[in-house]
C-alpha cells in the first residue's frame, strides 16, 4: 500500500470527554465504567481534564470544535456548574463553531429539573437520554437504576429544561421482549417526539455480566421481525435511518458521531477516553487515556496510556468500517483527502464487493447496498 500522499487533508475536529462513574454498573455495559462508593471527585477530576486538554491542545492545529460529546459512565452525574467550568476552559483554548453540537449522555434515574436547566444554560444544547425500554419487567431485567415513569418524566423535564435536541436511546433483543414488547417500545418514543432516535440490538459482549451469565434471548426469528417492523414504522413517522442503528428527522443527525463515521479526528480526554488525529506529514495517529479514574487521578502518572500510528496497509480498512456504516456512504473523494491514499488502489476489491451486490458503483459515493449492510462483516473483511 502507497504512503499518504500530500493531498491528505486535516478533517474537521471534534471532542469527546469521558467521565467514568455511575450509580450501578449495568449487566449488558462494558463501557469503562465504575461505581464510586465514597462519592465523586467531581472538581478534582474536572481540573484534571483541563490539565489533559493542555496537552492536546497542539494537535487541534488551529483547528475549530464542530462538536463536544460528554459520554461515560453517566456524565449527568456531575453538576452543571462543574460541566460549565470545563465547557469555560475549553472555550478559552479552543476556537468552538458558531454551531456547535454540545450533547451530554443522560440516564432518567440520575437527573433532576434544576440540573437539566443548569446544563441548558451552561451551553449544553443536545441531550442523548439512555431510556433503553418503557417497559417496567425490561428495565428490570436490564439492570436500570430507573422505571417507565421516570423515563417519561426524563423527557418531559429535558423539554422543560429548553432542550429542543434529544436522542433517545433505545434497545431491542431484550429478555423474554416479543415483536408486540418491541414496537410498544417504538411507539412510545414515537409519541415523545425526539428529534434522534439511538435504536440497537442487545448484544452480549465480552467482560460482563450478561456475557458471564447468558439471559435468554429471542430467537433469530423474532429478533428479525423486530428489525424489520421496527425500521418501517420509524420510516412511517419520518426518522430515516442514516446508519445502522442512527435514526433522525430532517437536519437532525448526530453531527458528532457523523464526524466519526465520516472519518474526521477528535480529541479524547478523560479516563479511558480515545482520539484520533491527523497530522500534516501524513500521519493518521489513535491514542487512548488512562483507564483506571484513581490513576487517571493520580498527579504522578501520564494522562496519555499509549498511542499508534495507523500503518498504510491497515487504513483502508480502518477508514471503511466507518464510513460504509451510514446508509449513504461518503463521497469516494473523502478516501484521498482524509486518508491521502488513493482509490484506485482499492479497485480490486471495490470491483469484487460490486459484483456480489454489496457495494453502489463507486465512481462519486462509497455506498453500501441494503445488502452490504446486512452482511457488513463480510463486505468489511473484503479490505483486510
Amino acid at each position: 500500500m502507497p504512503a499518504p500522499s500530500s493531498r491528505l487533508q486535516l478533517p474537521p475536529l471534534s471532542a469527546y470527554v469521558h467521565i467514568p462513574w455511575c450509580v450501578r454498573k449495568c449487566p449488558y455495559c462494558d463501557f469503562n465504567s465504575h461505581v464510586s462508593e465514597q462519592g465523586l471527585p467531581e472538581a478534582e477530576y474536572i481540573d484534571a481534564l483541563i490539565a489533559d486538554l493542555e496537552l492536546d491542545l497542539p494537535s487541534a492545529q488551529g483547528r475549530e470544535l464542530t462538536s463536544i460529546f460528554f459520554g461515560g459512565g453517566t456524565p449527568s452525574l456531575f453538576s452543571a456548574e462543574s460541566l460549565g467550568r470545563l465547557l469555560d476552559a475549553m472555550a478559552s483554548r479552543l476556537t468552538f463553531a458558531r454551531d456547535i453540537e454540545i450533547t451530554l449522555e443522560a440516564n432518567p434515574g440520575a437527573f433532576e429539573q434544576a440540573k437539566f436547566a443548569g446544563y441548558r444554560a451552561a451551553g449544553i444544547n443536545r441531550l442523548s437520554i439512555g431510556i433503553q425500554s418503557f417497559n417496567a419487567i425490561h428495565l428490570k431485567s436490564l439492570g436500570r437504576i430507573h422505571d417507565d415513569q421516570e423515563a417519561l418524566a426524563a423527557v418531559a423535564m429535558a423539554r422543560k429544561a429548553g432542550f429542543d435536541n434529544l436522542n433517545l436511546d433505545l434497545m431491542h433483543g431484550l429478555p423474554g421482549q416479543s415483536l408486540e414488547d418491541a414496537l410498544a417500545d417504538i411507539n412510545q418514543a414515537i409519541e415523545l417526539g425526539p428529534e434522534h432516535l439511538s435504536w440497537y440490538q442487545l448484544t452480549l459482549e465480552p467482560n460482563t455480566v450478561f456475557y458471564n451469565k447468558p439471559p435468554i434471548l429471542p430467537v433469530e426469528d423474532t429478533l428479525w421481525a423486530i428489525q424489520e417492523a421496527g425500521q418501517a414504522r420509524l420510516a412511517e413517522v419520518g426518522l430515516a435511518q442514516y446508519e445502522v442503528s442512527a435514526y433522525a428527522q430532517p437536519g437532525r443527525r448526530a453531527r458528532h458521531n457523523l464526524n466519526y463515521w465520516q472519518y474526521g479526528d477528535f480529541l479524547g480526554i478523560g479516563a479511558g477516553a480515545h482520539g484520533k488525529l491527523t497530522y500534516p506529514d501524513g500521519r493518521i495517529e489513535r491514542y487512548w487515556k488512562t483507564r483506571q479514574p484513581k490513576d487517571y487521578l493520580d498527579p504522578g502518572k501520564d494522562y496519555c496510556a499509549g498511542h499508534k500510528d495507523i500503518a498504510c496497509d491497515d487504513l483502508p480498512f480502518d477508514f471503511l468500517m466507518n464510513a460504509l456504516r451510514l446508509n449513504e456512504g461518503v463521497p469516494t473523494s473523502h478516501y484521498l483527502s482524509r486518508t491521502g491514499q488513493s482509490i484506485e488502489a482499492l479497485t480490486p476489491q471495490l470491483d469484487a464487493a460490486l459484483r456480489k451486490g454489496l457495494i453502489e458503483p463507486w465512481d462519486h459515493q462509497l455506498r453500501p447496498t441494503e445488502r452490504g449492510r446486512l452482511f457488513l462483516n463480510d463486505l468489511l473483511e473484503m479490505f483486510l
